[in-house]
């Protein structure tokens, strides 16, 4: 460490105006390339690029080429069939939801995971029916063909019995859906989800799961409640439920309450086992195999007045074609519809892109669900999107690709033309518990609430209105009072720290990069629309330093485990091998969590040199920089998702052996950064410094240069006259946070 006490250093330089700068120092302009340019560019057509558009439309084209039969297709197999399952459990449940028969969720679990298969980008995610989307598509349903009293005025409806109004509403609502998210990627504007922030879709969840244990109350009580819609539509039902309480179907209370407890401890012990457990226990595939069974020895319908399922269709219904009046009277409610669906879907799918090591497109991804959903519509399909738990189903029972998607479908086939008359006799109260037992990962999301007041309260003021607007005035209109103080809360404080520049005196600055140092100067505030960029352009130091830790990981341990096996001897020269055979890579990821720790370098008789040639061909990406400065001085605040991000960014530098340093920033965002716990054992508070200047002495320090010419640059660059937006020496990468999908 550097003593403050000893260290000293001046800078001399004349005093500049605007005008005198640049009479001395003539600015660099960057070419802009005209409209014409980018139109001429735009419809250039070339062999690579018309290859590149073709695997980029057809996202199944790039992992069928390197799809493993030995080693993924048992897996996929094994995935797809526990998935579908699933599937055909929350396809039933979910329908309830939307108010309409129970088979046609099924269809949300076929339809739409076909075309996804060939147009989707994500590998891990179940497409089907997902609780908030079919919540708010039943909000629509009421509100066009209402339990009681007249149904809208639509053509359409003539001749239609009330179950085949609802389902052409439900289907045409779906198909508008579909041709927003296709417009929507059509024109490339995927990254619109970034402005719905985390904390922002937590409230909105929370909201919608209180929406839905409340519909579900009817079917777990065995009453009779009339859909409502519209704000204090909840109050409404509360209401009616509360007046009929006294003639509770004791049958169906004691069923929904059987099966939720049962549910509930058995997904605990999958929790809390599920390292030791093979395959996640099926309860909720279990339970209702038993309650189709016993009410089917009891005759519950007949003799005890339990509402079940009822006939099931063993075949496909004719598509049909969407009403264009139900467009008219729908689609202020189908563009939050196509949101949210697109965000929850796309949201999950980049945890598991992240965790597996592969890329999504956001704007792939619209595609792929408007085209699922138009073709779903089309086929009386709910609108799909993707399901917390059935995704994690996929992926923990090591579904590989889609192709695990593709047998769940099938699956679901079999059960709707050859085996859902079992289904029949199953009470709907059983789909009403596990539809409620399936809500309690969004409900336990209130708990964020006091931490959020303690960390920040903008944000917790988001998190709540949100949460409060969605359960009283509806789930359309709570997002849009959402957004607005999602809004607010970024004026604020982009005003309030404005403000605060004013008083604060900025000293210019002159900024020197010698070899393996970059310098990034970000001049924007970091937040949740900006924090997925920031963390991109991080990689333009000329490698991904996620890729590079998780090849170390794996280098190491092929290296203890030839050492262990005798292939790998230790010599005056270092490691050597025995045998001149390449050693191959895995491609299980079954352990991917571990890649992405801290390499463990514990029993190695040697120390790694990642710069030399390893031994037995093994490769790993070189790391051409020892140190990385963030020049946070235009940074005026940070939110929480900016800093989760921040702090995953960092953590990824430090352990490929870079050195991170932050240098102008503001002591509020310190602040905050402790009051948040952001410190640990591989970040510390040693990495802030006053400028840029201070952090390239501790560098100079660290890491002396190779050179007497550089280490005289080093201390003569300082009397260079220029100022931190210009640059005459080395490079500084200045990253414009401005939100883009890629």
């Amino acid at each position: 460490m550097l003593r403050p006490s000893t260290q000293r250093y001046s800078v001399t330089r004349p005093l500049y105006s605007e005008d005198t700068f640049e009479d001395e120092h003539a600015k660099v302009y960057r070419k802009h390339k005209r409209l014409l340019d980018h139109f001429i560019q735009y419809f250039t057509c070339t062999s690579e690029r018309a290859k590149n558009t073709a695997v980029s439309l057809l996202p199944i084209i790039g992992w069928m080429k390197i799809y493993s039969i030995k080693d993924w297709l048992l897996n996929d197999i094994v995935s797809g069939v526990s998935t579908g399952l699933v599937a055909v459990l929350q396809g039933l449940a979910y329908s309830l939801l939307a108010s309409i028969s129970p088979w046609y969720g099924l269809y949300a679990a076929f339809f739409p995971v076909i075309m996804y298969f060939f147009l989707g980008t994500s590998r891990h995610i179940s497409v089907g029916a997902f609780p908030v989307l079919s919540l708010m598509v039943g909000a629509v349903v009421t509100r066009l063909v209402p339990d009681e009293g007249l149904p809208a005025n639509i053509t359409a409806f003539e001749g239609l019995t009330k179950d085949e109004q609802r389902i052409l509403v439900s289907a045409s609502l779906t198909f508008l859906v579909g041709l927003f998210q296709l417009g929507m990627g059509l024109l490339q504007v995927g990254f619109i989800v970034m402005y719905l922030s985390d904390t922002l879709i937590s409230g909105f969840t929370t909201a919608a799961a209180v929406h839905i244990l409340v519909s579900q109350l009817k079917f777990v009580l065995g009453l009779t409640v009339p859909g409502f819609s519209g704000p204090l539509s909840i109050i409404y039902t509360l209401k009616s439920l509360f007046t009929q309480i006294t003639s509770t179907n004791i049958h169906d209370l004691v069923t929904s309450i059987v099966v939720m407890v049962m549910v509930l401890g058995v997904k605990e012990i999958n929790d809390r086992f599920k390292s030791k457990l093979p395959v996640p226990i099926p309860i909720e595939v279990i339970m209702t195999v038993i309650a189709c069974g016993v009410s089917y020895a009891f005759n519950f319908s007949e003799n005890h007045g339990v509402d079940v399922v009822g006939k099931i269709p063993n075949t496909f219904e004719s598509p049909i074609a969407p009403s264009l009046q139900v467009f008219q009277m729908t689609a202020v409610e189908a563009f939050p519809i196509a949101i949210v669906g697109f965000s929850v879907a796309f949201a999950v799918a980049k945890v598991y892109s992240v965790k597996h090591d592969y890329l999504i497109d956001g704007n792939q991804e619209l595609i792929a669900f408007g085209a699922s959903n138009i073709f779903g519509g089309a086929f009386k399909s709910l609108a799909a999107s993707t399901a917390l738990s059935r995704s994690a189903v996929q992926e923990s029972t090591g579904g590989k690709t889609q192709i695990a998607g593709l047998l769940s479908a099938l699956i679901v086939l079999v059960v709707i033309l050859g085996i859902g008359f079992l289904l029949e006799p199953l009470p709907k109260s059983v789909l009403g518990a596990v539809v409620i037992v399936n809500l309690k990962g969004m409900l336990m999301q209130v708990v964020t609430v006091p931490y959020l007041w303690k960390k920040d309260r903008p944000d917790c003021i988001v998190w709540v209105g949100t949460c409060l607007a969605a359960i009283f005035l509806g789930l359309d209109l709570g997002l849009a009072v959402g957004l607005g103080l999602e809004l607010l809360t970024v004026v604020f404080r982009t005003q309030r720290f404005a403000l605060a520049l004013f008083s604060v005196f900025l000293n210019l600055r002159q900024i020197y990069e010698p070899e393996g140092v970059k310098i990034f100067r970000i001049p924007s505030p970091i937040f949740f629309a900006n924090i997925d960029f920031f963390r991109d352009k991080l990689k333009d130091v000329g490698f991904n330093p996620l890729r590079i830790l998780r090849k170390r990981n794996k280098a190491v341990k092929k290296i203890k485990k030839m050492i262990k096996k005798g292939e790998l001897t230790l010599t005056s020269n270092g490691l050597q091998a025995t045998c001149s055979m390449p050693i191959e890579e895995s491609e299980d990821e079954s352990n991917m969590e571990d890649l992405d720790k801290p390499t463990d370098y514990s029993d190695l008789p040697i120390q790694v040199n990642w710069s030399a040639d390893l031994p037995a061909n093994i490769r790993v990406p070189p790391v051409n920089i020892h140190s990385l400065i963030l020049d946070f001085s235009g940074v005026s605040f940070l939110d929480i998702s900016a800093l989760k991000g921040l702090k995953a960014a960092l953590k990824e530098f430090i352990r490929v052996s870079v050195d991170v340093y932050i240098v102008g920033c503001d002591p509020y965002i310190i602040e905050k950064l402790r009051n948040c716990k952001f410190f640990d054992d591989e970040i510390k508070t040693s990495i802030f410094f006053l400028t840029i200047h201070d952090a390239m002495l501790f560098i100079h320090e660290s890491h002396p240069p190779k050179t007497v010419s550089e280490e005289t640059k080093l201390f003569s660059s300082i009397q260079i006259k220029t100022r931190t937006d210009f640059t005459f020496t080395g490079v500084i990468i200045a990253i414009n946070l401005i939100p883009r999908c890629k």
